[in-house]
């Protein structure tokens, strides 16, 4: 890539020869490059571009262009202040002074005036008007020319201002005019060229858009400002949207951008009308209805929502109807095209739009002003750029400064108002208090007040805009706030289940009064959850106070003291009616009366209690009447509403259909059923005997100092009995729903066919229908069909007589398995043998099949004939018992004669030819063939056949003698071997050869007897390949394509044929969409350094690859015609295609435009097999897709159309936000990104331009959203519309897709990441994906399609294959499910389709506020579903997908995931879900959100809530107590109940759908191996740790915050990381908590007496064991090279060196310990009270080891106050803690004091301190009877409480650096994480000892193959260190 330096401007650039940027990044040398400009000079950035371009032609006229850009750098920039402008102007000025002696030379004129002067007239003469040739024009060319031409004119004029000439030739003015003219005309354009110089284009030319031009063009009537754009006004171009401009002052060119948007929506929706309109290229009412329906739905319910009426308001005349609506839609999208941030906030856009449409109306209609009496004019004028500087700005500055409040993410939510709060402003009827023009004092601009009067110089303090409707406060009381009914439910099912367990009641007595009424208690308990409530409703938004109304203050306060009343009430009259009441109670409520026992004051009461549950049922079983009810608009009902919940915008009105609620009820009534019975016969039942037994225990000997000893009942005992029990019984609905879901998975799986095509064989087995299917699905039709479940689905098969059906069918196949092979997943032979021919030969009366299902027919049937003596019909019938075999024969014997028929021209041999065919089909249809020939010389004449073929395929011409003697030989064998009987023509014949002494086939020179080579054309060609491959190939294609991703591809395409799927419209008729991939800094393309860097295993990234996908690069060696790696190395070209092969298999953007573009590959292909006629189909696709260049450059042309109709539909706007920044600095990335985009010529990129202007003498930053695309080599800008500020105020992705959503397209959009792919014949199936839309999916249309996605890194490592089974099965079996039957499924980041119009009138396609929407895309979910959107999921078509392949990468995504859905729990979206749900939809959003990660953390609170009750249990002496009593008493319940164990592995329920899915696609037989091997690869090991990962990290987000994106990169992982590394990552976790779980379960074995031989111990924490051993050691197992004895030792001196290394500002945490302490307590510095309240609290539970362990110490047991169990003991345990600390201050405080100057004076006080402790140990020993037992406990009893004073330090922080304590805790700290590090290092050492250890490790991470290449590779890196 590199050049030679003075090369570096020369020429045109060509693709890859632009050398100047990895020039300038990787050389030593600074090298001026023309495309690198500073942002503030960017004007002359065309001149330089100029000069590079004519460089070779004219230097001296190039230099001179420099010059000027210089002189023009110099006065934009006279100080050079702007970024990056002195090192530029520097550069330049180095150049000039270089180039000036040299151009000089060359210079052609006298001066230099006349120099560019001549080379501007040649310029314009001979290369201008060369290209400007009307119609067949190039349009890029010329537009650039006329570019060119512009700028060689201002230098002219520059230099000769400079010369001082005066006069210019007349002809040079004229050229110039004519240029300026032509210039504006040929403006860079997207896909429409809408300029009067466009029309010719093939785009244009379609009628939809003729229509749509005109419609936009009828001005009529309009009153247009004075000075506005006069010539165009002249020649009548100018349109509705540049009127609308000139009244409100729009940018140029976002009236540009949503010019052509507008027209492509109108197009798009005009063409697809039925009845079609007449004429065509009239805009029809129909289609403005449709898109302004669309465009304003949200606006008019907003409106109606606040009770005011719309601002659409329609002219009497209509003649001027759809001018006015074309007008409103115009203004809707040119105030949402340049509302940039304002974008997110939907019904801020209706407010301004309202009051902008009530103006626009008033113009229309001349209102007169009340004020003025004039006409009404536009609030804020018509000047350019007025409405981005007057109404965006200021909301913009708003949202600004409010975010900026969010101290990037440091601020609580509840002190910041995010895009939701300030947007929910809106919903409310006060916002029309801001007015039009909007007040400066209005609430809504609160915060940004002192800005506006810091000016005016007042000193009034900016307030806050205030949250609204809803406060995200951190903390845990979310879960219960946003599911109260859910914990309801659970709670009061549980107390139910508890009473009748203890009152013993059999299931049959349930309807006893007796048992009713203590079940009735459950309704007191209801009361009380519903004051909890709310209150909470109070507390948890309290800091939104501001905002509220009266109303909502007054419904709070109502709601507190009713339920409160209820409080009071319902247990006063439920103690009137109970034995157990108090006696004094009773009798103050004796005056109430009695029924028989029967209290009805509480039964009144209930039933009063339960009226609103009655109704709530109610409207659950009708959705339809509630969907009315939450629309109306009655005050009645408004009232009552109000009651119930708070009236707000959205989440009204989004119940399903009564058919989905009957479904999705019967899957939660089946899961409850099951969830109850195991809870109450196999949790609860089983502890009431324990429980009684354990409380009737009287007089337990406590082991430990007891606070209560009299206290009865043993209420301790029994809490750490039933807590794990219960937590247990609150999760495993989860375990339920996994089964359940699994199951219902399963089942709607195999009803929608998946899995039907799942090998090679099956697919074999169903080719014939296949062509049938193809043109079923994949071919429009008029037919229309019946969508619906059918058993069988049959296909009319395609037979020969139906040509045109078979050309399209082989057309789509062969272009399938074409990009099989330019992605090099099958090769050349195999790519043979898959295609059909293209061009069918009529002739054939049968369709031909691929040779891959005819390979081997041949010779098999060759062999049956030859051995066959019965008759012909028997022959036959075995022939045609396999379809395939017969279709073979017949196709071989009609090529066979065709063969001979071209290359025979003999008449005498065509006679003789002509006899023996007649001869032969004579006896066929006689059935007399066997009889008269004989088949055993078949064979021979067959490899005679054979070889006359071969020669045929090679056509080589000195082969002709032999062509002459393999005839002969056939002939004879045929008419001497084969016939039996003589033929008397031939004879005749013969004889009559003889005599004229003529061999046959010889012929002479003038008269040659065979045609030999034949005249070679494609068909020819393609048919004898066939041929000769169905004859030769004698084993079975059984294991075409060999490649798996290959066939599974096909098999999956194949099978997707047979589901059920729309219809596909014509392209033409298909709905237009538009792909966005949001792009930051990720790798593009892979450069040659990167795949040559090898890593510390001397491993590159070639080598790799070449090991995990060996065929695919023998496939890719073949595809070049190189032997091996050298020869690819030997050409730049073949070097490119190695950097695309191998980033075409990593995560690159390069992989996901390739993926994307095949949309626009299908497109054109199936728009050719719509619009192409007969003969051209039957022709073949491959005519048109390689085009001449004669049809490149008409406009009318198929190819032309083609590219149109491509364009028209598809978008795909790649937002690259840095480009901009790239380019200017250089950046390798900025020039992959525009290869990208010359070698896909519809890629579009939408860049952030930081642009430095200059105000006043001031500079400061502008920001500029930009399109551009490649022309000629060189990137293009297309749009450039300027923003209120920078783009990036919230969260990173959202905004970047934000900023590029104005330049998408059409009516879908698919949002796809950087890390997915696509596959051609997946793309073929969009069509279909796309009528969705118009499907009927319930009760409102979808509007979001989800579809599933392929994970393609399964293959890497076995971590990449679990995560990518998992992946896999979450989408495709899981949200299977979720969309159908539960109707809950969202949008998750996936590849899927929104509806763009739907989406961008309510909010766009996802969230961005910061903190709150870190997982922004489940966002747009909840949005869609909120404003009564429909999701819907589709199994039918598939893209890829890369996922994180290395363990550190996966926790990096599970933690980013953790804590996305921390934030969920908070936020108001998933409240509301969870409110306006029915109570059904609500479990099933629960159980799929956040409930997965709740559920894995009661897993590990169960654990912690099982062992710390042990704990308790064993070390107090009362498990001993219960123990003797079971042994006493013989209680085997008792027993069991204190050896149970209550650990569920959550992990291994994750592989239950992994397994249903992998079973239906693959079947079950694969899904079981899988199973098993999954296992051996220890994925419950893994599973295990990622719980603790999800829960770690969910957890500290609610507690305390500081969630962040966290970017997991998408490398290549095969590297091993340092132990310091992983230590960084896990410490705090993982193996903090494994530490103590570690240790809980030491202290168990040591002090508890339920489990004294191990094998109880073993079976009751065997699996607590696992979660430990899982917790401390997976990063080492599975780290890469993990146990290798070098790597180790070098790991540990790493280690060594971070933890020792001391902080300091700037010092990172990688390379220092202290830094990284201070990192990882960042989030307490910004916790609020309660987080560090409960971070505390959660602490204490550490120091029960000391107060336990101490009385259990031989030490304690001997003394007298051991034997009192006195408190003392534990306080002077205290002791021993201050005197530890006391003398590690001491040396501490040496060290500082004496080390330096009296350092034996230190040395003898640390001998001193050593000798007093060694004499305290021993006196202790000698006098007290401590054992060395005494000593490991103490351990066991201070390092907790060490930890915990460790922990509680860091929360007071501040006080202890105020106390000067710091120092010493960090002292503490180092101390234990040291101790922490060499606990999990031995382990791993040792086993680092044995080789074979690190052997195993290998073959478990990496498939078989890369681990004997790892092997190889280590021992070659090993003799390159000898050598």
């Amino acid at each position: 890539m590199a050049q030679s330096q003075t090369s570096h401007d020369s020429g045109p650039q060509g693709l890859m020869r632009r050398p100047s940027r990895s020039a300038a990044t990787t050389m030593s040398i600074e090298v001026f490059d023309h495309e690198v400009v500073p942002a503030s000079l960017g004007t002359i950035a065309p001149i330089l571009r100029v000069a590079a371009e004519i460089e070779h032609e004219r230097p001296r006229v190039a230099y001179l262009c420099r010059f000027y850009a210089f002189e023009k750098a110099h006065r934009l920039d006279p100080s050079s202040s702007g970024r990056g402008v002195r090192q530029f102007k520097t550069l330049l000025f180095q150049r000039l002074e270089r180039d000036n002696a040299s151009s000089l030379a060359s210079r052609v004129k006298k001066t230099d005036g006349r120099e560019v002067e001549s080379y501007y007239q040649q310029y314009y003469e001979h290369y201008v008007r060369a290209l400007d040739q009307g119609d067949q024009a190039d349009r890029a060319q010329l537009g650039k020319a006329y570019q060119t031409a512009g700028v060689l004119f201002e230098v002219l004029m520059a230099v000769n201002k400079s010369e001082k000439v005066e006069a210019v030739a007349p002809e040079i003015i004229a050229a110039a005019r004519d240029v300026q003219e032509k210039n504006e005309i040929y403006a860079p354009y997207n896909i429409l060229p809408l300029d009067s110089a466009g029309a010719s284009q093939s785009a244009m030319q379609l009628e939809e858009v003729k229509a749509a031009v005109a419609a936009l063009g009828n001005t009529r009537g309009l009153n247009w400002p004075s000075g506005f754009e006069q010539h165009k006004k002249k020649s009548g171009n100018l349109d509705l949207l540049d009127w609308l401009r000139a009244m409100f002052g729009f940018q140029r060119d976002n009236v540009r951008n949503q010019r052509e948007h507008l027209v492509c929506l109108l197009a798009d929706n005009h063409i697809r009308l039925t009845p079609r309109p007449e004429p065509l290229n009239k805009m029809d009412d129909r289609a403005v209805d449709a898109v302004k329906t669309k465009l304003f739905k949200n606006y008019k319910n907003w409106c109606k929502f606040l009770g005011r009426k719309h601002s659409l308001r329609l002219p009497q005349g209509a003649e001027d109807i759809q001018q006015r609506k074309i007008l409103y839609m115009g203004l809707y999208l040119l105030i949402w095209g340049e509302a940039a941030n304002i974008r997110f906030m939907p019904e801020c856009l209706c407010y301004i739009f309202h009051n902008m449409a009530y103006e626009l109306h008033g113009l229309l209609a001349g209102n007169v002003s009340i004020v003025t009496g004039e006409n009404i004019k536009p609030s804020y004028g018509g000047d350019d750029e007025a409405f981005l500087r007057k109404v965006i700005t200021p909301i913009y500055r708003v949202v600004e400064k409010e975010a900026n409040k969010n101290a990037t993410g440091k601020a609580a939510h509840s002190d910041w108002s995010n895009y939701d709060d300030l947007n929910e402003y809106f919903w409310s009827p006060d916002c029309f208090s801001l007015g039009w023009p909007m007040r400066d004092d209005g609430d809504f601009f609160k915060s940004t007040r002192d800005m506006a009067q810091g000016k005016k110089g007042s000193l009034r303090k900016a307030g806050n805009t205030g949250k609204s409707n809803f406060t995200e406060t951190r903390t845990f009381w979310h879960i219960y706030h946003s599911f109260d009914r859910l914990w309801t439910f659970y709670l009061l099912a549980l107390q139910a289940m508890i009473i009748l367990a203890f009152e013993r009641v059999e299931l049959r007595e349930i309807l006893n009064k007796d048992v009713l009424y203590s079940l009735s208690s459950i309704f007191i308990t209801a009361a009380f959850l519903r004051f909890l409530q709310s209150l909470l409703d109070v507390i948890l938004n309290f800091p939104g106070f501001h905002r509220w109304k009266f109303t909502e203050i007054l419904r709070n306060i109502l709601k507190i003291v009713v339920s409160l009343a209820w409080c009071v009430v319902l247990p006063l009259c439920y103690a009137q009616s109970v034995s157990f009441a108090p006696g004094m109670l009773k009798q103050w409520l004796s005056f109430l009366p009695r029924v028989k026992g029967v209290p009805p004051l509480y039964i009144l009461a209930v039933a009063l209690y339960l009226l609103p549950n009655v109704l709530a049922a109610i409207m659950f079983i009708f959705p339809m009447l509630r969907r009315w009810i939450e629309n109306s608009d009655w005050h009645i009902i408004r009232l009552l509403l109000w009651w119930s919940q708070p009236r707000i915008y959205v989440g009204r009105g989004m119940h399903e259909s009564q058919i989905s609620l009957i479904k999705y009820t019967i899957f939660w009534l089946l899961l409850f059923c099951c969830k109850f019975a195991f809870s109450y016969f196999l949790q609860v039942k089983l502890l009431v005997k324990p429980t009684n037994a354990i409380m009737s225990i009287r007089h337990v000997k406590y082991a430990w100092h007891e606070f209560f000893p009299d206290a009865e009942h043993n209420y301790g005992a029994v809490v750490s009995l039933w807590l794990p029990v219960i937590l247990v019984y609150f999760m495993d609905t989860q375990i339920w729903y996994a089964i359940f879901s699994t199951i219902c998975g399963g089942v709607i799986g195999a009803f929608d066919r998946l899995g039907e095509i799942r090998t090679l064989g099956m697919l074999r087995s169903r080719f014939q229908s296949l062509p049938g299917a193809f043109n079923t699905y994949l071919v429009p039709s008029d037919k229309t069909r019946r969508r619906g479940f059918s058993l069988s689905k049959r296909f009319a098969e395609v037979t020969a007589a139906r040509r045109t059906e078979a050309a399209k069918f082989s057309q789509l196949w062969n272009e399938i398995i074409s990009s099989f092979r330019e992605e090099d997943l099958i090769s050349d032979r195999e790519m043979d043998l898959l295609l059909v021919p293209y061009t069918s030969d009529p002739s054939l009366k049968l369709i031909q099949w691929p040779p891959f299902l005819l390979a081997s027919k041949i010779p098999i049937a060759l062999d049956m004939a030859a051995q066959f003596r019965t008759k012909d019909s028997d022959l036959w019938k075995r022939i045609c018992a396999d379809e395939y075999m017969k279709c073979a024969v017949i196709e071989c014997y009609e090529s066979f004669k065709h063969v001979l028929h071209t290359l025979v021209i003999g008449e005498n041999e065509k006679r003789i030819i002509g006899i023996i065919i007649k001869e032969v089909e004579s006896n066929i249809s006689k059935n007399s063939f066997l009889s008269n020939f004989r088949m055993a010389p078949l064979p021979a004449l067959c490899s005679k056949f054979v070889e006359l073929v071969g020669i045929l395929k090679d056509a080589d011409p000195s082969k002709r003698d032999t062509v002459v003697l393999l005839l002969q030989d056939m002939l004879e064998v045929t008419t001497r071997d084969m016939m039996q009987n003589e033929n008397r023509e031939l004879v005749e014949l013969g004889h009559t050869n003889k005599e004229s002494g003529r061999q046959l086939f010889a012929g002479t020179d003038a008269k040659p007897a065979i045609l030999f080579p034949p005249v070679a054309t494609a068909q020819w060609d393609e048919q004898i390949r066939r041929l000769h491959l169905l004859l030769t190939v004698k084993e079975s294609a059984m294991d075409v394509p060999i490649n798996l991703e290959a066939r599974r591809r096909i098999a999956f395409f194949s099978n997707s044929l047979f589901m059920d799927m729309p219809r596909a419209p014509r392209v033409r008729n298909m709905l237009s969409f538009s792909v966005l991939t949001p792009y930051y800094s990720e790798e593009t393309v892979y450069s040659k350094n990167d795949l040559e860097m090898e890593n510390e295993d001397g491993i590159s990234v070639v080598y790799y690859l070449q090991k995990i996908f060996p065929d695919e690069w023998t496939n890719f060696l073949e595809r070049l015609g190189c032997k091996d790696e050298t020869a690819v190395l030997e050409s730049d070209e073949n070097i490119l295609q190695l950097r695309h092969w191998v980033s075409l298999r990593g995560q690159t953007l390069f992989r996901t435009v390739r993926g994307m573009m095949y949309y626009r590959r299908a497109l054109k292909l199936q728009a050719f097999l719509d619009m192409a006629t007969e003969k051209e189909i039957l022709e073949g696709y491959k005519a048109i897709s390689e085009p001449t260049e004669e049809d490149k450059k008409s406009q009318r042309s198929l190819y032309a159309q083609l590219e149109a109709v491509a364009d028209l539909k598809f978008t795909y706007v790649a937002t690259c936000q840095n480009y901009g920044n790239q380019k200017r600095s250089g950046d390798r990335r900025a020039t992959d990104i525009l290869n990208l985009m010359v070698n896909n010529p519809s890629l579009r990129v939408a860049y952030i331009d930081e642009v430095e202007e200059r105000e006043g003498g001031k500079v400061h930053k502008v920001f500029y959203s930009v399109l551009i695309k490649a022309v000629e080599n060189l990137d293009q800008e297309i749009y450039r519309v300027k923003l209120p500020g920078p783009a990036k105020i919230g969260e990173g992705k959202p905004e970047n897709q934000n900023h590029a959503l104005i330049f998408t397209r059409g009516e879908a959009l698919q949002a796809i990441d950087m890390n997915q792919d696509h596959y051609l014949e997946e793309a073929l199936k969009m069509r279909n994906l796309l009528e969705e839309f118009n499907e009927d999916h319930g009760v409102r249309a979808p509007t979001i399609l989800g579809f599933r996605e392929h994970i393609f890194t399964g293959s890497v490592s076995s971590l990449a294959w679990f995560m990518s089974n998992q992946e896999t099965s979450f989408v495709t079996i899981g949200q299977r499910v979720l969309a159908s039957p539960l109707k809950v499924r969202f949008h998750y980041g996936h590849p899927d389709v929104f509806d763009r119009i739907f989406h961008i009138t309510r909010g766009g396609i996802s969230k961005a506020s910061r903190g709150i929407n870190l997982s922004e895309d489940i966002f747009a979910g909840f949005n869609s579903t909120l404003r009564r959107g429909n999701v819907t999921h589709h199994e039918y078509i598939q893209v890829g997908k890369g996922r994180d392949v290395g363990l550190n990468q996966i926790s990096l995504f599970e933690a980013k995931v953790a804590c996305g859905n921390g934030e969920q729990t908070l936020s108001r979206d998933l409240y509301r879900l969870g409110h306006r749900f029915d109570f059904f939809r609500m479990m099933s959003c629960y159980f799929t959100t956040i409930g997965f990660y709740i559920s894995s953390m009661i897993v590990v609170l169960t654990v912690y809530a099982f062992l710390y009750g042990r704990l308790y249990l064993s070390l107090s002496g009362v498990e001993e107590a219960i123990v003797k009593y079971a042994a006493a008493k013989g209680d085997s319940s008792l027993k069991a109940a204190m050896a149970s164990q209550s650990v569920v592995q959550l992990g291994m329920l994750m592989t239950l759908p992994m397994i249903m899915e992998i079973g239906l696609e693959r079947g079950f037989r694969t899904a079981l191996c899988d199973l098993i091997i999954m296992q051996l690869q220890l994925a419950p090991v893994f599973f295990t740790f990622s719980l603790g990962t999800k829960v770690h990290y969910y957890g500290r987000t609610i507690l305390h915050g500081g969630a962040k994106y966290r970017a997991t990169g998408r490398g290549f992982v095969v590297r091993h990381e340092k132990f310091a590394e992983n230590y960084r990552m896990y410490s705090r976790s993982h193996f903090v908590k494994g530490m103590e779980l570690m240790v809980l379960l030491i202290c168990y074995r040591l002090y508890g007496k339920a489990t004294e031989d191990s094998v109880a111990y073993v079976l009751v924490l065997g699996s607590t064991w696992f979660l430990v051993a899982s917790w401390l050691f997976s990063p080492f197992l599975f780290n890469p090279s993990g146990f290798e004895w070098q790597k180790i030792v070098d790991d540990w001196d790493d280690w060594n060196k971070w933890i020792s290394s001391r902080g300091g500002i700037g010092v990172p945490a990688v390379k220092s310990w202290e830094s990284w302490w201070e990192e990882e307590q960042e989030h307490l510095l910004h916790s609020g009270f309660f987080g560090k309240f409960w971070e505390i609290f959660l602490s204490l539970r550490y120091f029960i080891y000391q107060y336990g362990i101490v009385y259990h110490l031989n030490l304690t047991k001997e003394s007298r106050l051991g034997k009192q169990q006195s408190i003392i003991v534990y306080g002077l345990s205290w002791l021993v803690i201050v005197a530890v600390m006391i003398v590690l201050k001491i040396v501490s405080m040496g060290r500082k004091k004496f080390s330096a100057d009296f350092q034996l004076m230190f040395r003898l006080l640390k001998l001193f301190l050593f000798i007093g402790s060694v004499v305290i140990v021993g006196m202790l020993f000698h006098f007290l009877k401590l054992t060395v037992g005494d000593i490991l406990q103490s351990f066991l009893a201070f390092l907790p409480t060490g930890w915990a004073l460790l922990q509680i330090s860091q929360v007071g922080r501040t006080l202890m650096k105020a106390v000067g304590m710091w120092g010493s805790v960090k002292a503490l700290a180092r101390g234990y994480e040291y101790i922490m590090g060499v606990v999990i290092f031995m382990p791993v050492t040792i086993l680092a000892w044995f080789p074979f250890v690190s052997e195993f490790q290998t073959r478990l991470l990496f498939n078989q193959a890369f681990s004997r290449g790892l092997q190889i590779q280590r021992i070659l890196a090993g003799g390159k260190k000898q050598k």
